[in-house]
């Protein structure tokens, strides 16, 4: 089964979780792998436990991130994937800026969430980096995708603005009907010539969504909204890269004839 009408509208990845997206025209997918660089570091939140030389998933409260601390959505970021350089700019002015690679660099952008939200640490904050490791909110290595119709229908039922980005997602598309992604469960999709993706999740949505991604204020209860009206709090599917392949912006999104 194919549906010619589906596209990609928007790519984005999120070098350091909890920070600003960053969008891409075009991406290469990997097998087995998440979108290059996304969720590459995190930023502790007090001693996790996380072992560099192990990388392991961890549950995203040991880490700064939107869920509990809004204030992050007032940061904008930027992030320079040769020099692996973060930039971090807070009321109109770059106020840290490091090289995530050297001590001196994480020791720059650390001293800044020292002073940014001292009330919010439960200890120092940390750059983590795992070789490999992606500090997703699931333990898979996979790629979240929104369906842009579902989005709509969340806006619809909160009887004002929702923009997509509360969503936080890697891939979205438009031309499915609302919810139509749930249906694909335990499918694939093709984007684009070759890559191929097996839906193996929704996405339950939690308070992160509630914050507005351009004020960081917390403003739509997105959860209560989702399970007031629909019956359930997801929003969005995660997928598993089961064959690489570069996707773009304007790519068709076929479910596969075995799907």
């Amino acid at each position: 089964m194919t549906d010619p009408s589906a596209t990609v509208q928007a790519i984005y990845r999120y070098p350091v979780k909890g920070l600003s997206p960053q969008r891409l025209e075009r991406v290469a997918l990997s097998a087995g792998a998440t979108l290059p660089a996304d969720r590459l570091y995190a930023i502790e939140n007090g001693p996790s436990g996380f072992d560099p030389a192990a990388p392991a998933y961890f549950p995203k409260q040991r880490f700064l991130m939107l869920m509990r601390n809004e204030r992050l959505a007032a940061l904008r970021t930027g992030y320079d994937e040769a020099s692996h350089t973060l930039s971090i700019e807070w009321e109109g002015r770059v106020a840290a800026r490091g090289d995530l690679r050297t001590s001196e660099g994480r020791l720059s952008i650390e001293a800044f969430f020292r002073r940014f939200m001292p009330k919010e640490l439960r200890g120092p904050p940390k750059v983590l980096f795992g070789d490999g490791h992606s500090f997703s909110d699931v333990a898979k290595k996979v790629v979240s995708i929104i369906n842009l119709a579902s989005v709509a229908a969340v806006e619809n039922a909160a009887g004002g603005p929702v923009h997509p980005l509360r969503f936080r997602g890697n891939v979205y598309i438009a031309g499915w009907p609302a919810w139509h992604e749930f249906d694909l469960l335990g499918s694939e999709i093709a984007i684009g010539n070759n890559a191929r993706l097996k839906v193996v999740k929704r996405i339950q949505r939690c308070a992160a969504t509630e914050v507005d991604p351009d004020t960081g204020i917390r403003d739509v209860a997105v959860p209560r909204t989702l399970m007031d009206n629909f019956g359930h709090a997801d929003c969005g599917i995660y997928a598993e890269v089961v064959a690489g392949g570069e996707i773009a912006i304007d790519d068709h999104v076929n479910e596969t004839a075995g799907g």
